[in-house]
């Protein structure tokens, strides 16, 4: 009887609670869908793309790398296991947004209402905020 007892209660802690999941995947998941929607469009040219890279200075052939690099990174959080693989990718676009938020700081394009720095550091907070939520099966 004492070890059914200490079974449940071992199985209660080892979960996550369910508000906690439900943040996580939908934090993930925003994340995941904006930065897999700005890799396309960094691929395929789209939206203005063009004119960002190039007001920084940057080469076109930028936009390929960082659209295949978006996608990969992408499919890396979402896909299950691998969690060494994951803070790697956590890093990396931490890494990404926040270096394009400062890239454009320090070329003084700032956009409608700081919107090209605002968008880069909401990203960079959303990716904060799914790996600070992700659940134990996903840490080192």
């Amino acid at each position: 009887m004492s070890m059914i007892v200490s079974t449940e209660t071992t199985a209660k802690v080892g979960t996550q609670p369910r508000g906690k999941m439900i943040a996580y995947w939908s934090v993930t998941l925003l994340l995941a869908s904006a930065i897999t929607l700005s890799g396309i469009g960094q691929l395929m040219l789209y939206g203005g793309n063009v004119e960002l890279v190039t007001n920084l200075g940057y080469p076109l052939y930028i936009l390929t790398i960082l659209g295949i690099w978006k996608i990969l990174g992408a499919t890396a959080v979402i896909v299950p296991g691998l969690p060494r693989l994951k803070e790697w990718t956590h890093a990396g676009i931490f890494f990404l947004m926040t270096g394009a938020a400062l890239s454009h700081v320090f070329a003084n394009d700032y956009g409608d209402y700081g919107f090209n720095i605002i968008l880069p550091l909401s990203y960079a907070a959303l990716n904060i905020a799914s790996w600070a939520l992700r659940p134990k099966s996903r840490k080192l």
